[in-house]
């Protein structure tokens, strides 16, 4: 579609606070740019937003004339959810104030917020919420996905801290949602992804946390990796909630905190937050730093806003990425068995396996509390595959990822929604399992006519596996 065909562009431009971009405007390829070099999409049209009137603008003029939307929050997202092909692109970056209420320890953000934006003004008053591990992960896409990362097990998922949201809808309405005007709509906002509308304020309960915190990484050769992932096993198997671990399987990274004569080593990382009191923290620590004998210990007492900074340049952006994921339950013999045969076999020195320790405040909500499922899981892993854009053989990465993907399976006990990448709506169905028919009333009600579909889609007219019908 060509954006000279589009009736009213005009109208729209002149009426944004913001900038209106087609392809015929210089920028245009680089404002299509999203952090995943693989992907490639060509929008008609990029409303870069200055405010939520200029997001409901956009949608109102999406929606009279069928364009599909694309909501760019961060741009993180691995299958590029940020971006679409001859539809709409809200290009919220230029909306990312963060404004802290400390009596009400609520965060108040806007929609094209980045972790690096929240956590500094946060942690003025010794406060935080869970934030992503690359602190240029956009708020709003983690969020609605679900939210993992290093305080969840004792501050919950991110998704289980958004306590109100502003949302314009398909109609072009910006509504005020929170437990009491919908309880029903916040319901589905905490992890049902971006399908039921474009989120310009995420209300965000908050936590004393820091600011210091005891973390760092403690770093064996991958050929220790059975053993040390056996005895990590019985460490965390009752461990405190103050206590957020990270495992990551790689080729050692070119980044300061590591030595150079490690680099692009195979190891396995302890990634370490402890974020209660420090004393009792060092004393727990110390059985971590007790598995093998480590090549690199950096746990120290830092800023929780330098920590939450430390992996940023490990996933930078423009390379081009792939990954997979499944929960799990725990670490027996032959899951490790799994993790470290591939692990041992990672194509590119951009490549990750994360594995990150759920549980604590994560589980204490029931399955069915809200739209994210695997409360019940020990474990998520991230397959992260990752390469240069230029002069690799993409499928020979991609096809490591997949065979890994398949090893796990038999393991798995459910899916985290927001490192799905390319498993289609079986895979997307799969993810929600129970919570499905639930997500689709809701999407029946606020976009019937699935105008925001590039996400995770719950598609409002999606055949019920379950009841053998399609819902009327």
């Amino acid at each position: 579609m060509n954006d000279l065909t589009i009736s009213g562009t005009d109208k729209l431009a002149d009426s944004l606070r913001g900038d209106l971009i087609t392809s015929a405007d210089p920028g245009y390829d680089q404002a299509r740019t999203v952090w995943n070099g693989d992907i490639d999409r060509y929008p008609a049209l990029i409303a870069r937003c200055a405010g939520p009137d200029d997001v409901a603008a956009a949608v109102a003029f999406a929606a009279e004339r069928a364009l599909p939307i694309a909501v760019r929050g961060g741009g993180h997202s691995v299958a590029g959810h940020g971006l679409c092909d001859d539809g709409i692109v809200l290009d919220l970056s230029r909306m990312r104030t963060v404004r802290v209420d400390p009596q009400r320890r609520l965060a108040h953000v806007q929609g094209g917020a980045l972790w690096q934006d929240v956590d500094p003004a946060t942690q003025a008053h010794g406060l935080a919420v869970t934030g992503g591990i690359v602190s240029e992960t956009g708020v709003g896409g983690l969020t609605l996905g679900g939210g993992i990362g290093h305080l969840m097990r004792r501050c919950g998922l991110t998704a289980d801290n958004l306590v109100e949201a502003d949302v314009v809808t398909a109609d072009g309405s910006i509504v005020s949602v929170d437990a009491t005007t919908d309880p029903e709509f916040l319901w589905g906002l905490r992890g049902g992804g971006g399908n039921f509308g474009a989120v310009v304020r995420f209300g965000l309960r908050l936590h004393e946390v820091g600011p210091t915190v005891l973390a760092g990484m403690i770093v064996h050769p991958l050929a220790d990796a059975p053993a040390v992932l056996r005895r990590y096993r019985e460490l965390i198997a009752d461990a405190p909630e103050d206590l957020g671990t990270i495992l990551n399987l790689r080729l050692a990274p070119a980044v300061p905190a590591i030595p150079a004569k490690l680099h692009g080593t195979p190891v396995v990382a302890i990634n370490v937050c402890w974020s209660g009191d420090l004393d009792a923290g060092e004393t727990y620590v110390r059985g971590l730093r007790s598995l093998g004998r480590p090549v690199l210990d950096t746990v120290a007492r830092r800023p929780y806003v330098e920590f939450q900074q430390t992996v940023d340049q490990t996933s930078p952006p423009g390379k081009h990425y792939y990954w997979r994921s499944v929960d799990f339950g725990s670490l027996i013999d032959p899951v490790i068995d799994v993790i470290v045969e591939h692990a041992s076999r990672i194509t590119s020195p951009l490549a990750a396996v994360p594995i990150y320790h759920l549980g604590g405040a994560v589980s204490r909500i029931p399955e069915g509390g809200s739209a994210f499922g695997s409360r019940h899981a020990g474990h998520n892993i991230n397959m992260f595959g990752a390469w240069e854009p230029e002069g690799d053989d993409r499928e020979r990465h991609v096809t490591w990822v997949r065979d890994f993907s398949t090893a796990m399976a038999p393991h798995a006990v459910g899916r985290y929604v927001n490192f799905l990448n390319d498993e289609g709506s079986d895979g997307i169905r799969a993810a929600y399992g129970d919570r499905w028919q639930r997500l689709v009333a809701l999407k029946r009600r606020v976009d019937p006519g699935n105008l925001f579909r590039y996400n995770f889609n719950i598609d409002p007219g999606r055949f019920d596996v379950d009841a053998g019908k399609e819902d009327a």
